[in-house]
């Protein structure tokens, strides 16, 4: 049965890549509604046979298989295999990247369906998933990194999709650039591995593990680190990069100048979650490395609250999102930090289902709306769009972790068990986590009530022709928005307390680490948990939140503004948004085009068209000039210069 599951994932794989190709080179002739068909038609055949391998691995429990496709290359006794692994956690990761990409696909018919670069799009999309799904299976880390890199490649030409703004160049750049810096550290990671471990596969690098963990790498003298330790710190600087942690997340707002659908694939369970399957797959490493593991806290929980505070002074809906998105990142960053890696991937897939329907329901406010995002702008829109209203509503509910919606069970899972943990780094990292359980729900509800509710601020010309969106657009939210209630409750207990757990060995833990166990001795079922929320401190923060976002916004808005004057330099701050970009503005940029004009005046003017083109010409110039003066023309200055000519001769065929 092994090989014909491989091959049902390798074709699970390949339909979206023939998507994208037929969209790419033939959408133009074929048309935009068999584009759309085609591309729609083999996503959706991919997720329903990803739910055949969901019966298969996760309901029946069938043991993890690998398959080799082909050899790409061999180098000594090294070889680089494109082969694919079908456990647990890839095939939940499968579910949840190709259920989204579906609901996108069909999202986009509505959305884009005036757009001229159509076909592009589709094609674009298509291929995105197919660079997931690589990266998804992919049972070594070379393949990996190839769908790694496709990922990043593809969202460039996303976020860059409308070439004609000068803003979508921009921030398409910047994600490119950034995310090279990651990925940086992760090739080193990979060639490290290479090095200590001699193979690139999976399976036989953890087993390897019990005899490099002793191992150690003089990287400076008298200054050894250990093997394990530097290569987990080097992948989790790729995964920085890719899920946006401070402070390789300044791309990730800029990502919002592409279209809707796209910030919802990207943002909610593909490219940004990457990273955070990464780490869990590599959970045989990092269990080994306690240090990288506490600087894995201490990173995600300054992510998930100090970020989360950027979100309170936005007024595009879209970029509220955003910082959201890198907030939710943060919590999962913070459950691997504490070696609760099931708690980051049940947050990741709860947070994909409700993270998407609020994306998507921006993007059917921005349709009626005109294409207009600015939050200041719109007012009073729940009468007009009653269907997106009431998806918004879940999605902000699932993300404010109030019960029953999905989002309550991880996230408060992540707390607790980070509340537990005895690493390094753990105690601030609860404090941040536990802090943002309050400003989560209030930077979601200020941006619910500023769209949805208070006065109507929308332009006179406006106001008539707002309505509900199309049912192509309203489907996918529907869609997602059950989910959102649904998955939580019904998957914690499966994915974090049973034993085995959803997700079985695919990853491990040390029992010094597994907080989960301890947690499981006091877990009583969904049901009783979201009843005795009551007990909880953070379900009071959330709820608190909720309250003032409706006092500052709805009930006294004026409040806001004395708030503004009273605290200026703390809203100056969060408006600057840290100074991080302002940072990298000057020392990155500026300082990048200021250098090259140094290196362009010292070495192009002055060494080369200075000293070796002019100063060339310059220097025969006076050596010419000098030697007319030996041309005199008279005959005893001849005769002399050969008489010491001679003399020396001599002289030197004497001492010589």
């Amino acid at each position: 049965m092994d090989q014909p599951l491989i091959l049902l994932a390798t074709i699970i794989m390949l339909l979206p890549l023939l998507g994208a190709i037929t969209a790419g080179l033939f959408g133009h002739r074929i048309g935009r509604n068999a584009t759309h068909c085609i591309t729609v038609s083999l996503v959706a055949m991919a997720f329903v046979l990803s739910m055949y391998l969901v019966k298969v691995m996760l309901l029946d429990a069938h043991p993890a298989i690998e398959g080799t496709l082909y050899t790409w290359a061999t180098a000594g006794s090294v070889q680089f295999d494109v082969a694919l692994l079908l456990d647990r956690l890839s095939t939940v990761m499968l579910f949840v990247v190709l259920f989204i990409s579906l609901a996108v696909h069909i999202y986009t018919i509505g959305y884009m369906a005036d757009d001229p670069g159509y076909q592009r799009f589709f094609s674009y999309v298509s291929l995105f998933t197919f660079a997931m799904l690589v990266l998804v299976l992919a049972n070594n880390f070379l393949l990996l990194f190839f769908g790694w890199e496709g990922v990043g490649l593809v969202s460039y030409l996303l976020i860059g999709f409308w070439f004609n703004k000068e803003s979508a160049n921009q921030g398409s750049l910047k994600a490119f650039l950034v995310n090279r810096v990651g990925d940086i550290g992760f090739l080193l990671a990979i060639a490290a591995v290479l090095m200590f471990f001699g193979t690139l596969n999976y399976h036989a690098v953890f087993t390897q593990v019990p005899q490099v963990v002793s191992r150690s790498l003089a990287l400076f003298p008298n200054y050894d680190v250990p093997v394990i330790a530097l290569i987990c710190f080097l992948l989790f600087i790729g995964a920085m990069g890719k899920s946006a942690q401070v402070p390789l997340h300044v791309w990730l707002p800029e990502s919002m100048e592409g279209p809707t659908p796209i910030s919802a694939l990207i943002h909610a369970a593909t490219m940004v979650t990457a990273g955070i399957y990464m780490v869990a797959r590599m959970s045989p490493l990092f269990e080994y490395a306690p240090a990288v593991l506490s600087m894995i806290l201490v990173i995600g929980g300054t992510t998930a609250f100090f970020l989360g505070l950027v979100a309170l002074v936005q007024f595009d809906i879209k970029r509220v999102i955003a910082y959201s998105t890198i907030s939710q990142l943060g919590y999962m960053a913070v459950a691997l930090g504490a070696s609760a890696y099931d708690a980051a991937i049940f947050h990741l897939m709860t947070h994909a289902f409700f993270k998407a329907l609020l994306f998507l329901s921006a993007g059917s406010v921005i349709i009626a709306m005109h294409h207009e995002q600015d939050m200041r702008k719109m007012g009073g829109l729940a009468v007009h769009l009653p269907v997106t209203y009431l998806t918004f509503v879940i999605g902000g509910l699932a993300l404010s972790a109030i019960p029953p919606f999905s989002g309550f069970f991880s996230k408060d899972a992540i707390i607790d068990a980070v509340h537990l943990s005895t690493l390094p780094g753990a105690h601030y990292a609860y404090y941040c986590v536990l802090f943002g359980a309050f400003i989560t729900p209030l930077y979601t509800f200020r941006a619910l009530f500023l769209t949805f509710h208070t006065r109507s601020r929308v332009e006179a010309k406006l106001r008539g022709h707002i309505h509900e969106s199309p049912w192509v657009i309203l489907i996918p939210l529907v869609a997602l928005a059950i989910p959102s209630v649904f998955m939580g409750q019904m998957l914690i207990g499966p994915m974090l307390f049973a034993q085995p757990s959803l997700l079985g060995d695919s990853v491990f833990v040390l029992p010094e680490h597994n907080v989960l166990a301890q947690m499981a001795r006091s877990y009583v079922g969904a049901s009783k948990m979201a009843l005795d929320a009551g007990m909880h401190l953070t379900f009071w923060f959330a709820m608190a939140g909720i309250v003032m976002a409706w006092m500052f916004i709805a009930a006294h808005p004026q409040w806001t503004e004395v708030l503004k004057r009273r605290f200026h330099w703390v809203y100056a701050l969060l408006v600057r948004k840290f100074g991080f970009d302002d940072f990298n503005h000057t020392v990155f940029v500026k300082g990048t085009v200021e250098l090259g004009d140094v290196c362009y005046e010292v070495s192009d003017v002055k060494l080369i068209d200075g000293v070796c083109v002019n100063g060339s010409g310059q220097a025969i110039g006076w050596l010419a000039r000098t030697v007319r003066y030996v041309q005199t023309g008279y005959l005893y200055h001849y005769a002399l210069s050969m008489v010491i000519g001679v003399l020396v001769f001599l002289l030197w065929f004497i001492w010589g």
